[in-house]
């Protein structure tokens, strides 16, 4: 994967440019030397928890971000022990539903997906709906699939940081697949 990450710098007299001034710069200077200037992709866990995959609701999910224009690059079916599923929710440790979250995350099927793209977390936050399924709007996976908090059938990270940790815990670095896609220039300038 090729991308470029820009820090955002101070114009004459030390002004600050805005971002979008910036990038128009870049990508006038990227043209005018006959290169493509790469935004950096984000990468996102995304799990369809056990309740999902026994209402068979896996295909429907992954078709919902594929459609948006994501990548997957990495897929498990697994079923979790109680102490990955522990490690998992670990920020939620204080919780009352921690120890029911924990025990129901590794009663069954899980699959864990690893995907790829621009704004990606916060993104896929949105296509996820709220976390009780009562909050979230139609359109979104828990407005639509999902009635329970309990039982709202997906898991995804919630900033940079945890899902950089959250892949790094289900999945090891040669379970990625890095691959091209065709449709990336019908996606992104």
């Amino acid at each position: 994967m090729h991308s470029h990450e820009v820090k955002w710098g101070t114009g004459q007299g030390g002004t600050p440019l805005n971002r979008e001034r910036q990038r128009v710069s870049l990508v006038t200077l990227g043209e005018a030397a006959g290169l493509i200037v790469q935004p950096t992709m984000e990468r996102t866990l995304i799990a369809v928890k056990s309740d999902g995959v026994q209402r068979g609701l896996t295909g429907d999910i992954i078709s919902r971000f594929e459609r948006r224009g994501f990548k997957l690059i990495g897929m498990r079916l697994v079923k979790p022990s109680e102490d990955l599923a522990k490690q998992h929710y670990i920020d939620l440790k204080d919780k009352p539903f921690y120890a029911g979250l924990c025990k129901f995350t590794s009663s069954g099927p899980f699959v864990a997906m690893c995907w790829e793209g621009q704004n990606i977390v916060k993104m896929s936050r949105d296509m996820l709906g709220e976390t009780n399924p009562a909050d979230s709007k139609p359109g979104t996976i828990r407005g639509d699939l999902c009635v329970q908090v309990g039982r709202n059938i997906i898991h995804g990270s919630d900033s940079l940081e945890t899902a950089k940790k959250e892949v790094a815990l289900w999945f090891k670095p040669e379970e990625l697949v890095e691959w091209k896609s065709c449709m990336e220039p019908y996606q992104y300038e």
